[in-house]
């Protein structure tokens, strides 16, 4: 998928390259026993009227971010891991993702293995709730609530904000 995945800009494309030499490079890339760096899978959840995103206050970083975590060895696909992860965080049933990443964020995480630093190399998608949708607090988040797309909270990641802004072009592109 990421060999074929068209990024939308130069930096983007540096971390694709990036992601497929460590993919290549690692026959567990994708494990979270793959230390220091491995891959990870997340998504982004937005209303079915495309006017707020629901994010979760992460327990061990305090900030504001999209759903995701690491991909289980049941996983089929990134698209299908950060869906998983999206449910299971969420409590939405009835998700709808797009397949296509919306972008690829490297980040440094202080808690994921034994060396430091750690790296998770995150593929980013977007999934649609249902009209319907009631969410349901898991024990990885502090908090799990609904926002405006624009009037996020003061502890919102500049990369959780990228994301939300490329979500939401991809979403007038693909309603």
């Amino acid at each position: 998928m990421l060999t074929r995945w068209a990024a939308p800009d130069d930096e983007q494309e540096r971390l694709r390259v990036t992601y497929l030499a460590h993919l290549d490079g690692h026959a567990d890339a994708t494990s979270r026993d793959c230390h220091p760096d491995h891959l990870t899978a997340s998504a982004l959840i937005v209303s079915a009227d495309h006017q707020r995103v629901l994010l979760t206050l992460h327990h061990v970083i305090k900030r504001w971010l999209q759903t995701g975590g690491h991909i289980d060895p049941e996983d089929e696909s990134l698209a299908e891991a950060a869906l998983r992860e999206a449910h299971e965080e969420s409590g939405i049933a009835g998700l709808t993702i797009d397949p296509v990443p919306v972008v690829l964020s490297l980040h440094e995480v202080p808690k994921c293995g034994p060396i430091r630093p750690s790296h998770h190399l995150d593929v980013q998608f977007v999934a649609v709730a249902p009209p319907d949708a009631q969410h349901v607090i898991s024990d990885e988040s502090d908090e799990l609530e609904w926002f405006a797309v624009d009037n996020l909270p003061t502890e919102t990641d500049q990369s959780v904000r990228e994301l939300i802004a490329a979500s939401m072009r991809r979403l007038r592109g693909n309603p």
